[in-house]
């Protein structure tokens, strides 16, 4: 098994250095593959060289958009450019995009940063080595990078 780490120079934290750490602390066995590229359009053809060139079996794709609405049509564009890789190959490739205009302020930014990073490292676990085992929280309103929004019972 073997997860790919998309990330970009421009975010103010190195996303993809802790999706490699918290990869190694809870399944050791997988083996990583990062591809580091200037900017956040530079995503989707990263992850899909590690996909094809470098046989990854999913791939986290970490990138940091500005405040400027710029900034928030090129993650757009990332996305959509993402979503276009997934079809062309058939493996996930999960965007983890932060964008700075969800925080406050640099310390709520640093926390989103992680906890989305962190989360969304585990779920490419799970996605690989236990794809059933997300199945435990659908319809939990389960979120990365802030609170869980709560769920309703339907029974």
């Amino acid at each position: 098994m073997k997860i790919g780490i998309a990330d970009t120079m421009f975010a103010r934290a190195d996303m993809g250095g802790l999706a490699v750490k918290t990869i190694a602390e809870h399944n050791p066995k997988i083996k990583v593959e990062r591809y580091t590229v200037p900017g956040i359009k530079d995503l989707p053809v990263a992850a899909k060289k590690l996909i094809e060139e470098r046989h990854c079996d999913i791939v986290l794709a970490f990138g940091m958009a500005g405040k400027m609405p710029i900034d928030q049509q090129c993650a757009h564009e990332a996305s959509l450019g993402i979503i276009a890789v997934q079809l062309l190959t058939n493996k996930h490739v999960l965007g983890v995009f932060v964008h700075e205009i969800e925080a406050k302020d640099d310390a709520e930014l640093k926390e989103i940063m992680r906890d989305r990073t962190i989360k969304h490292s585990l779920n490419a676990i799970s996605l690989i080595a236990r794809p059933d085992s997300l199945t435990q929280n659908v319809g939990k309103a389960k979120r990365q990078g802030s609170d869980d929004a709560g769920y309703f019972a339907l029974d």
